[in-house]
């Protein structure tokens, strides 16, 4: 059997998508997986053990001839791959294009209702719910191929090879390092750089370390942190592997909803996520050691409006106190969530675990049904290992 899927990006996203590869390779060891990916975020994949071979997707090289004759060339290379099944877990027009493309058998994607991608697939898979976590969305996928959505597997493997690396852009092992993602794409997911200033102040105790990590748009907000003695600006200095090895190789990361983010959840470092006017619950670190910091949006008028977050206006996350930060840098916490919001309850100013429980064996969650009706059994998913790997993991 031999599977494309499609995932170019963004960042985040790409980390979204990871569980489908693994647990497919986990289940069917002898299909082959291809994936197209947008040619800058390639190297997070390329080396993967469970990827046979990568195809790239440039966003602009339709705008010229060279550009166009290079991507019809990768079009009528998909399309002699002869894929059994096709997945779109982008699903947008673009990657429903491509895989309608590549002519292979069996196209199944997600059903976005946006910019009519659903019209190429063969089977489309619905958001579970609204609050559906993106990761789970993905997975509601492999049903769908006769394969389990759960399992154990690692979402990055580690690049032992990049130690050296890490230690010449100023990695200093057995010290504590504190990496802040001050970044975002859209500037109202930022929370201020003068409280990512402020909260460095405060948990500055000369055994503290900070790395500024991001690409070369947050160039200026690493060059403005780094104006101290122990901090290191890696902002546009890092290829996706050493921002990886350097997420892995954290203390704790202090970071906005970024990409940074999902990489740090997945390699398993404690995040405080800051969230504003985006959803935490959807699209925040899955499974992460840490806390989401969920900003007041009562008092954002861009907010009480109804507006995008890519829209101007926003300024929920100045209600993100630095102390408040500063807090969930110290105490572990060990949360167990099952049918409720972590967003919108979880651990408040702390730092440790949320393990979540497996909802999609749930009937009562299936059905939508209330955390106060009778019939949840999903809190037995997580395991008492689970729970005391955590706490270990914690000390």
């Amino acid at each position: 059997m031999k599977v494309l899927i499609l995932k170019p990006s963004s960042l985040g996203d790409i980390i979204h998508a990871l569980p489908v590869l693994r647990l497919i390779k986990r289940q069917r060891p002898n299909w082959v997986i291809h994936w197209w990916v947008a040619k800058h975020f390639a190297p997070l994949l390329e080396m993967d053990p469970d990827i046979a071979a990568l195809h790239y997707f440039e966003r602009n090289a339709w705008g010229n001839a060279q550009g166009l004759y290079r991507s019809l060339e990768r079009i009528g290379q998909l399309r002699r791959e002869q894929f059994d099944v096709v997945i779109d877990l982008q699903g947008l027009a673009r990657s429903a294009l491509h895989g309608w493309a590549a002519r292979g058998a069996y196209r199944i994607g997600l059903q976005q209702n946006r910019e009519g991608a659903a019209l190429f697939y063969d089977e489309r898979v619905s958001r579970p719910t609204p609050e559906t976590h993106a990761v789970d969305w993905c997975r509601a996928v492999l049903p769908r191929l006769g394969l389990e959505s759960v399992g154990q597997f690692e979402w990055l493997a580690k690049r032992p090879w990049l130690n050296e690396r890490l230690v010449e852009q100023g990695f200093e092992p057995g010290q504590r390092w504190v990496i802040l993602c001050p970044g975002a794409r859209w500037s109202s997911k930022q929370w201020p750089v003068e409280y990512f200033e402020q909260l460095m102040a405060e948990l500055a105790d000369g055994s503290v370390r900070f790395a500024v990590m991001g690409s070369g748009a947050e160039k200026a907000l690493g060059q403005r942190l780094a104006g101290r003695e122990d901090c290191v600006d890696l902002t546009g200095k890092t290829t996706l592997p050493e921002l990886t090895e350097w997420l892995r190789a954290g203390s704790v990361v202090v970071t906005n909803d970024s990409g940074p983010m999902h990489v740090a959840a997945a390699v398993g470092t404690p995040v405080i996520a800051l969230f504003g006017p985006t959803s935490a619950s959807k699209t925040g670190p899955y499974d992460a050691r840490g806390t989401v910091l969920a900003a007041d949006s009562s008092e954002c008028a861009a907010c009480a409006s109804g507006l995008s977050y890519r829209a101007e206006g926003h300024d929920c996350m100045r209600s993100i106190a630095p102390a408040q930060v500063a807090a969930a840098v110290g105490t572990p916490v060990i949360a167990l969530f099952g049918p409720t919001s972590v967003s919108k309850t979880g651990p408040y100013d702390a730092r440790g675990t949320v393990l979540t429980a497996d909802s999609s064996e749930c009937a009562a969650c299936a059905s939508g049904l209330s955390y106060r009706s009778e019939g949840h059994d999903c809190m037995r998913s997580i395991a008492p290992a689970q729970v005391a790997a955590a706490v270990v993991a914690c000390e």
